[in-house]
């Protein structure tokens, strides 16, 4: 015959919920480490595509036109651009640095126009190189 009274414990032991929390935190932290690297992946991809893309629309001015685009705006009111695209590392379109053309020799009496252009960041990639050498 049992006469003792057994009480069974429920719930966690301090141990226990450290563990846990433990755990939690240290995949927190992973995630959070993943997703910073995956926004500046993401930023960097779209820097890349800009910088094609208006690229592409200096070389159709050029070829259009036979002379380099004197200024960004200039590809939006031509119609080769619908706008100029914000820098993704300093969220302006006014950021971008322009590299001015060699004289034509082609066609000596044309002004000098934006050739290309680079990132106004003075960041520095995920692969190390800087986003203003792009």
């Amino acid at each position: 015959m049992l006469s003792e009274d057994r009480r069974v414990d429920s719930g966690f032991t301090m141990i226990e919920l450290l563990v846990v929390v433990s755990v939690i935190i240290i995949l927190a932290t992973m995630a959070m480490s993943q997703h910073k690297t995956t926004v500046i992946h993401t930023r960097e991809a779209v820097l890349q595509e800009d910088l094609f893309r208006m690229r592409d629309a200096i070389d159709q001015y050029y070829a259009d036109k036979g002379e380099y685009p004197a200024a960004l705006d200039s590809l939006v009111s031509e119609g080769y651009m619908r706008r100029v695209p914000k820098d993704p590392f300093t969220d302006s379109a006014d950021t971008w640095q322009t590299e001015p053309s060699e004289p034509d020799p082609n066609n000596p009496t044309a002004a000098p126009g934006i050739y290309t252009m680079h990132s106004g960041s003075d960041g520095t990639a995920l692969n190390g190189t800087k986003y203003a050498d792009w």
